[in-house]
């Protein structure tokens, strides 16, 4: 299944800025700062990478409902699985 290339292009984007996040996390821990404010940033991070992954499958399954093919209900039920993985 091909996405949307404006949808792909949001998710990189999202994806480059969890990247910085993760690094500045990394700068965090080499400074021994505060274990409260690592892991408040450790979540905001997994969240931005939970958002990107629902991006991404809402974005499949938006374009399985369209299609109607037996191939999307594949799709679909592939997708379903990915959701349940992140959820």
């Amino acid at each position: 299944m091909e996405l949307n290339e404006e949808v792909l292009t949001d998710v990189v984007k999202r994806l480059r800025r969890v990247q910085g996040q993760v690094g500045g996390i990394v700068q965090m821990i080499e400074a021994g700062r505060d274990c409260k404010d690592v892991i408040t940033q450790l979540a905001a991070a997994s969240r931005a990478l939970d958002r990107a992954g629902f991006k991404l499958i809402a974005s499949g399954l938006e374009q399985c409902i369209a299609d109607g093919s037996e191939q999307s209900v594949a799709d679909r039920a592939q997708l379903e699985k990915l959701f349940l993985a992140l959820a």
